[in-house]
């Protein structure tokens, strides 16, 4: 399993098109983070730029991210990717946290926190 989480260093960022890089952690068989690689987002923001397809050829199923838009999740959901939303923290707790099962999707999106960041 591959969980992706975009970062502003060792936190997770708030906003999920305007991280400094996407860290990327392999999970093994027994839940243990085995590997972690950063990817620089590409120009562009979030779901207009082709960062999930990206993420999806490098194996990554699932998003843990702070929050983010419509578009940003609809892409990464027809990517195959699982979304969750509303995390916060350092990159490897809350991945570790996840993988503990003590982490769910907020479900709200950034419109709910007075931003408009293409909630198509």
């Amino acid at each position: 399993m591959k969980i992706a989480l975009p970062s502003d260093g060792t936190q997770v960022d708030g906003h999920f098109g305007h991280c400094r890089f996407f860290a990327i952690l392999t999970v093994d068989e027994n839940k243990n983070i085995v590997d972690e690689q950063r990817l620089p987002p590409p120009a562009g923001c979030g779901c207009k730029s082709d960062v999930v397809p990206q993420l999806a050829e490098l194996g990554v199923t699932v998003m843990l991210a702070g929050n983010m838009g419509g578009g940003a999740v609809n892409m990464l959901v027809r990517h195959g990717i699982q979304v969750v939303r509303g995390c916060s923290g350092g990159v490897r707790e809350v991945a570790e946290a996840f993988l503990a099962g003590q982490v769910a999707d907020s479900g709200e999106g950034c419109i709910a926190h007075g931003h408009d960041c293409g909630e198509e």
